[in-house]
């Protein structure tokens, strides 16, 4: 780890280069610094841990110390066994694509907001934005609003509390990096010096926000298809977890943040490709028009759901980019793994070993994916991807519960902004791609910057 520890090379090329130089091998094995690391190469052994044996590797490596981060610690990604399993089942009914279609026209509120502002900021000319921050005040308001029944405009009020409150927990500089780098290496010292990574200003910020609305609701009698509510349903039930104001802000806060930023780097990429490949965003507003016409410019859940190249072209940002570069799983009960190579002899996973699956490694192998550096939306409209080898949101029982949440945030957002706007390159934008050598997830080095236009016809039906 050290040519990524003295920021000679960023994670994921120093994850590529012994993926590739493992070649033939099902796993390879290292250590990311004093914990040894087994690296899955092999989509059939992927899948054997992830699905067929998942009761054997059902938990993640915890990189928030509970002690210290008493709420952010109990957050869904961090639960383990049975008491994950109960949190799961107990939030996946605010994710089902009923609960989508009642939260379209909030979402689609928020991404008229959105394209409203950036229409006003470019009647005379082109304008230069930040991206990550432009599109963070989007999913800031769909997440408020979807999540906890709070309406906020991020554009018209700039500073509202739920923005700020996003930036300030999510300040990605180098502090913010090497405290979760002694999370997750080195939890031993972290809990002695006692280096927290959100502080409790933060969540009781946090909390503050979630017992309002939950008294609110309780006073008002207010019933909303969100996952506040349902937590808010099983308080007084007898089985289960008990859902304390705790525990309901550690998931709460937990999904904002995913929500945040995990997802609105996502949509950086995504505009980022759109931008620097003419082509594509043709592509992308013929079909935007066409649907517009078909639906007399009233944008439906159906409509936007069954555009096949948007779908194309967020499938194909997801696979260049997950933003999350390797997925892990910790064994909880000794497992035998096949020979590593032919000549190779089995060997015995025990409790508490680590394992990683490389997708964005995976993702970009010439074996599975032809040309895989080039941005090619063509490849997920024949039908000839690899589930095993696509997995941007994970894989098996412990996929991404909010996949269909932020998909739907993403198709609503680009086809406000492409039925509006014109996405270019700027002076600023990076071409090639240069990721941050400092955060293990998937970031662009100098942040995202795009020139955004408004465009000299709109299709009004």
């Amino acid at each position: 780890m050290a040519p990524f520890v003295f920021q000679r090379i960023c994670h994921m090329e120093l994850q590529q280069k012994m993926y590739n130089y493992f070649s033939n091998a099902k796993f390879f094995g290292f250590y990311d610094f004093i914990i040894p690391i087994f690296v899955i190469r092999d989509p059939d052994l992927i899948s054997t841990i992830t699905i067929k044996q998942f009761d054997n590797f059902c938990d993640h490596h915890h990189f928030i110390n509970e002690t210290l981060d008493p709420i952010a610690g109990r957050n869904l990604f961090n639960l383990k066994g049975d008491y994950w399993r109960e949190m799961r089942k107990l939030l996946s009914p605010s994710f089902t694509s009923s609960k989508m279609k009642m939260m379209f026209g909030l979402i689609c509120q928020c991404a008229e907001n959105f394209s409203n502002f950036v229409v006003m900021q470019t009647e005379e000319a082109a304008k230069t934005y930040n991206m990550k921050d432009l599109l963070s005040r989007y999913t800031n308001d769909t997440v408020a609003t979807c999540a906890f029944g709070i309406e906020v405009d991020s554009f018209k009020n700039p500073n509202n509390e739920f923005f700020l409150l996003g930036k300030k927990a999510l300040n990605f500089d180098g502090w913010f990096a090497f405290k979760i780098l002694m999370h997750r290496n080195f939890p031993q010292l972290a809990k002695l010096i006692k280096l927290r990574i959100f502080g409790s200003k933060i969540e009781n910020c946090f909390k503050d926000i979630i017992a309002t609305t939950v008294k609110t609701r309780d006073e008002q009698g207010i019933v909303r298809p969100d996952m506040v509510q349902l937590m808010m349903e099983t308080r007084n039930k007898n089985t289960g977890p008990e859902y304390d104001i705790n525990e309901m802000t550690a998931q709460a806060f937990f999904f904002f943040i995913a929500g945040f930023d995990s997802i609105s780097s996502a949509m950086c990429f995504i505009t980022y490709e759109i931008a620097i490949n003419p082509d594509v965003q043709r592509k992308l507003k013929e079909e935007v028009d066409d649907v517009l016409r078909q639906i007399n410019g009233k944008p439906t859940y159906e409509a936007i759901n069954c555009m096949k190249y948007l779908d194309a072209v967020i499938n194909e940002t997801l696979r260049l980019y997950p933003i999350a570069s390797f997925l892990d799983r910790k064994c909880v009960k000794e497992t035998k793994l096949p020979p590593a190579t032919p000549d190779g002899k089995p060997i015995t996973i025990k409790p508490g070993d680590s394992i990683w699956i490389p997708n964005f490694s995976l993702h970009r192998d010439p074996k599975y994916y032809p040309h895989p550096d080039k941005f090619d939306p063509d490849r997920f409209l024949n039908g000839d991807i690899d589930n095993s080898v696509y997995m941007p949101f994970g894989i098996g029982p412990r996929i991404c519960i909010a996949k269909r949440f932020a998909l739907m945030q993403a198709k609503v957002m680009l086809f406000y902004l492409l039925w509006r706007c014109d996405l270019e390159p700027d002076i600023k934008t990076q071409i090639p791609m240069v990721f941050n050598k400092k955060m293990i997830l998937t970031m662009a080095d100098g942040g995202f910057w795009l020139k955004l236009r408004r465009k000299s016809k709109v299709l009004v039906t």
